[in-house]
């Protein structure tokens, strides 16, 4: 399955807040669909698989691609689930979402897809780049490219930003001088689910 195009506040009202989704936040506060108010009780796998979507939808990956961090992840030292979210915060498209040229992760892959943003000083058009740290991520030397950023970081996604990254907005250009840390991933999600929902899947 291709990445999802649909409407993204049903996604909202279904599994919660997702910051990198949409910054639209839903009127209702019930799940949607015909029988959103009288839910029943989930299942413990039903509490799993929420989790997940809940990775996927935010950071926009496809099934496939979200099991394949999963492999990398457990063949990592240190927590499985830890070196899953560190992996897709790394991520160029979200490290620029997080540094505030794009109000929504949708929107950062976009500027990195047309060419909008070097990596040291080299254009990068893969949104799943994983950026290491010491890298300079920046905006090209474009007119093009420094209006479109200007827009955004008017109106940032998220008020903060994480302590593994700065970000100049007068050069625009930022700098990753770390590996995120866990209380700086803004969703809210329990990575031990995620985990063991795959564990049992493979």
């Amino acid at each position: 399955m291709s990445r999802y195009r649909g409407p993204r506040l049903r996604i909202v009202r279904r599994l919660g807040d997702l910051p990198g989704l949409t910054r639209k936040s839903a009127r209702r506060s019930y799940p949607p669909g015909q029988h959103g108010q009288n839910r029943k009780k989930r299942s413990e796998y039903a509490v799993r698989l929420e989790e997940k979507q809940k990775l996927r939808f935010n950071y926009g990956l496809s099934e496939r691609q979200l099991l394949r961090y999963v492999r990398k992840a457990r063949r990592a030292a240190g927590s499985t689930g830890q070196v899953l979210l560190q992996l897709l915060e790394m991520r160029l498209d979200n490290t620029v979402f997080r540094m505030g040229m794009a109000p929504t992760i949708p929107g950062a892959r976009q500027l990195v897809n047309h060419g909008h943003v070097t990596v040291n000083g080299r254009v990068v058009d893969i949104p799943s780049y994983q950026c290491r740290p010491g890298e300079v991520i920046a905006v090209k030397n474009k007119e093009r490219s420094r209006q479109l950023v200007e827009q955004n970081l008017q109106y940032p996604g998220l008020a903060n930003l994480p302590s593994h990254l700065e970000f100049d907005k007068n050069k625009m250009e930022g700098k990753v001088n770390s590996v995120v840390e866990r209380e700086w991933v803004a969703l809210q999600v329990n990575e031990l689910l995620i985990v063991e929902y795959y564990s049992r899947q493979a």
